[in-house]
């Protein structure tokens, strides 16, 4: 069951259960959709995966399955992310 992080770990933005702009790894690393465009170019910083929209867990079933309710903000250390990002950037999250 998906844990529904409720915030970027970069940029601390808050990402709602219904949020549109939640963008989750395999490992379901959490960040927004600007951050996974502009910053990360959809290589995963943790793992060096591709991100997914988040999918959106019905309402009625979020009081029985509640969203995780404690952050995880990990902002990027672009000095360290750098050697990956060039590395995978280039690279299609299926052949990674």
């Amino acid at each position: 069951m998906l844990e529904i992080r409720p915030t970027c770990e970069h940029c601390d933005k808050p990402l709602p259960p219904d949020s549109q702009e939640a963008m989750i790894c395999s490992y379901e690393c959490t960040f927004c959709k600007d951050c996974v465009t502009e910053l990360l170019q959809n290589v995963c910083p943790n793992c060096g995966g591709g991100f997914e929209k988040r999918p959106v867990r019905p309402s009625a079933q979020l009081q029985k399955y509640p969203a995780r309710a404690d952050k995880v903000f990990n902002p990027i250390k672009m000095s360290v992310f750098a050697g990956l990002l060039e590395q995978q950037k280039n690279v299609p999250p299926h052949l990674r």
